[in-house]
């Protein structure tokens, strides 16, 4: 890592109140950064895993445990990950914008692999229940962290793009690998089902151990800590004057209020908890489809999840060809492409139609009458869909609000994870009593009434941001 000279800064910083180059004294190597990137990316690879493992053993679990298969309880095991999903990123986002974003990946991730563990242990149900709670707190940091340690490293919009849409195809394909998993693998005892998971999951350790610290004001403080230390300048006490206590309670209230204050983050953050949930009401109404309906065993049920990662593969290429396009059209001098919004919300415009496509495909081709494979070809659309909005999204929150951008994603993962939490425990009752056909219609019109937030954004987003303090603070 190369530094810019510390005479340079102090002399700058006399001249106008700031060092120079002020949004990135702190520059990274090439492999350093792709380093940063696949420990990031790793991390959240296993943590989304994480998330959906257990559902595959779900009858193992009952049997072993003496528990109804139909037994609400047995949702618990994904809610109440899903419930430290929630709770994590308003903890841990804004305290990797205070203490930096190493120390909060490596105490996480080292919660992440503790817990793990101790659920392959577990010696009652309830026990399985509270280290599920924890795994999933620990590995809830990346959904928070990693759009601020991408905008550390990328100055440059179309390479920090990149960087995210890797850690979102990371979200999305490891939890249809869960089932998966789990499924065949519990088969011998639903224990190996946690012992693959931490085996998976142990080399990401390493990687975050050895990758530098990325957040520019903890890394101008050490270097002011340096510079004192070298007599170079005088110790402030303006910071020292703020009580630790006082600033706590500002980082850690932000994603709340940038939730409640603005309407970017509230609006995405919504958009994005309907769909995560639908994927995460999947992991219920799949085994009702496949398993119960088709009398697929839960190995080879969980082979219907399949279909989703084509396309999101299919996003992938879309995502890349529009990426190219807009910076061709930058460079050029186009005065859309020079938009803020230009740059992602048209990915979640094209994507939008896929989540109510899936969900009345899937609806309505689920019948005796009908292979099997046609409604798990509707993954095909919902994978589209889902991987392209929240590419988007998210990469719009993180080029609105940079250097806030934990907190804003943090807001966004605590809702959608909270919404994962209770809408898949809704499955039973409501593909019960509505049908497998008006279950899925009905969440494919809450999709298409969602819809319009990219669109809108459009049209009035730079006004908001332009009205926004978070926003102009940050630029």
């Amino acid at each position: 890592m190369s530094i810019i000279s510390k005479q340079d800064t102090l002399c700058r910083t006399r001249e106008t109140g700031m060092p120079s180059s002020f949004h990135h004294p702190f520059e990274f190597a090439l492999l350093r950064k792709l380093h940063i990137v696949i420990a990031g990316v790793y991390f959240v690879f296993n943590s989304s895993l994480g998330s959906s493992i257990a559902s595959g053993a779900h009858d193992e679990l009952a049997t072993d445990f003496n528990i109804a298969s139909d037994s609400i309880k047995m949702v618990l095991p994904t809610s109440l990950y899903m419930a430290g999903f929630a709770i994590g990123p308003v903890i841990f986002g804004p305290l990797s914008e205070h203490f930096g974003r190493k120390p909060v990946l490596v105490a996480t991730y080292s919660i992440y692999l503790i817990f793990m563990m101790a659920c392959a242990l577990a010696p009652t149900f309830p026990a399985l229940l509270v280290f599920r709670f924890f795994c999933g707190l620990g590995g809830s940091a990346p959904n928070a962290v990693l759009g601020g340690l991408f905008s550390d490293i990328y100055e440059n919009p179309h390479h920090r793009g990149l960087a995210m849409s890797w850690f979102m195809f990371a979200t999305t394909f490891p939890p249809l690998l869960g089932p998966i998993i789990s499924g065949f693998i519990s088969t011998i005892t639903w224990r190996w089902t946690f012992w693959a998971g931490l085996i998976i999951a142990a080399p990401g350790f390493p990687l975050l151990v050895t990758m530098p610290e990325t957040y520019v004001p903890v890394l101008r403080r050490r270097s002011e800590r340096d510079d004192e230390k070298a007599g170079y300048i005088e110790k402030s006490s303006g910071h020292d004057a703020k009580s630790f206590s006082s600033e706590m309670r500002v980082i850690l209230g932000r994603p709340f209020l940038m939730f409640t204050r603005e309407p970017i983050v509230f609006c995405c953050s919504l958009y994005l908890a309907l769909i995560y949930s639908i994927l995460y009401l999947y992991f219920q109404a799949y085994p009702i489809i496949f398993q119960d309906l088709y009398g697929l065993s839960a190995g080879i049920g969980g082979l219907a999840f399949l279909p989703i990662l084509p396309g999101s593969i299919l996003a992938f290429v879309v995502f890349f060809l529009y990426s190219g396009y807009h910076s061709k059209a930058l460079a050029a001098g186009h005065s859309w492409a020079k938009s803020e919004e230009y740059r992602r919300l048209p990915l979640a415009c094209v994507g939008a139609p896929g989540i109510p496509i899936a969900l009345f495909w899937l609806g309505w081709s689920a019948k005796l009458s009908i292979n099997p494979v046609m409604p798990m070809m509707s993954g095909i659309f919902f994978g589209f869909g889902y991987l392209l909005i929240f590419i988007a999204l998210l990469n719009y929150l993180t080029d609105a609000y940079k250097q806030f951008s934990a907190s804003a994603s943090a807001a966004a993962s605590t809702l959608r994870s909270s919404f994962a939490i209770f809408l898949p425990m809704a499955a039973n009752p409501m593909y019960t009593k509505l049908g497998i056909d008006w279950a899925n219609s009905l969440l494919g019109f809450f999709s298409i009434a969602i819809a319009v937030v990219p669109f809108v954004f459009i049209k009035y987003g730079a006004w908001i941001r332009a009205n926004s303090k978070f926003a102009q603070q940050a630029q």
